[in-house]
């Protein structure tokens, strides 16, 4: 019983560290000027870009087609995840009025997030249950791949109309979803285990719609030379998530 409650007590320390991760935005309160604090979210906002679409296509697919098996299986359950957020989209879009400054995929891509979240905490309390070294090395790891892509969150969503002080808020709880996937994994392992995997497919499809329908065309929006730094950031973000491939 012991040891058990030693690792339930590394699980929920472990995914409260990771849950930190979503105040990452919190350096950027410092910045007091609008026009510089306006380029930043515009500079994550492209970064988001490339990181969402590489973690789906070099993280979430690969993982899901290698647990799964079934290639067609994985296909179509990205192109459901792709469609629910269309539907999405569209609902949040028909609750709001045609003058509001707020864009939807602000509140799209912390769904996305929040879905990721649970996986990773899944991972996270899996990681633990073999061993504590291993666990938090698998922790680290993850945090290490989320904090550049929360930042990109946070860009998101300050690009989208949110306040920087909402979007930390917003941020953290959406990180904070980690710890329903870390217990349900501790006290349901292999059923969440098996869940996360077809959940997988599903965020991916997410954030490639949201990355592809939502952030890039808001890109092409600036003028050329801003576009320009635009498409090199998104380069980055493309390039840093096939990467960190390797290190997983």
């Amino acid at each position: 019983m012991g040891d058990f409650m030693e690792i339930l007590f590394w699980i929920i320390a472990a995914l409260i560290f990771d849950s930190l991760v979503g105040l990452s935005g919190a350096v950027t309160l410092a910045i007091q000027n609008d026009k510089t604090m306006k380029f930043l979210s515009f500079a994550l906002v492209a970064f988001a870009a490339g990181a969402l679409i590489g973690g789906g296509f070099f993280h979430l697919l690969p993982e899901a087609s290698e647990n799964i098996g079934d290639f067609l299986l994985v296909m179509v359950l990205a192109v459901t995840g792709f469609v629910v957020f269309l539907i999405l989209e569209v609902a949040l879009h028909w609750h709001s009025c045609e003058e509001c400054k707020m864009h939807a995929f602000s509140y799209l891509v912390l769904i996305g997030d929040a879905l990721h979240n649970i996986i990773d905490g899944i991972i996270i309390a899996a990681s633990f249950l073999i061993s504590i070294p291993v666990g938090i090395a698998t922790t680290i790891a993850i945090i290490s791949h989320e904090i550049p892509q929360e930042l990109g969150i946070f860009g998101v969503q300050v690009y989208g109309g949110i306040k920087r002080e909402t979007a930390l808020k917003n941020s953290l709880l959406a990180q904070l979803s980690c710890l329903i996937g870390g217990i349900a994994a501790y006290f349901f392992f292999d059923t969440a285990r098996a869940l996360s995997y077809y959940v997988l497919p599903f965020a991916a499809g997410g954030f490639i719609y949201i990355a592809s329908s939502d952030l890039i065309p808001e890109l092409h929006k600036e003028n050329n030379q801003k576009k320009l730094i635009g498409f090199f950031v998104f380069l980055v973000g493309l390039v840093f998530m096939y990467l960190m491939h390797f290190l997983e």
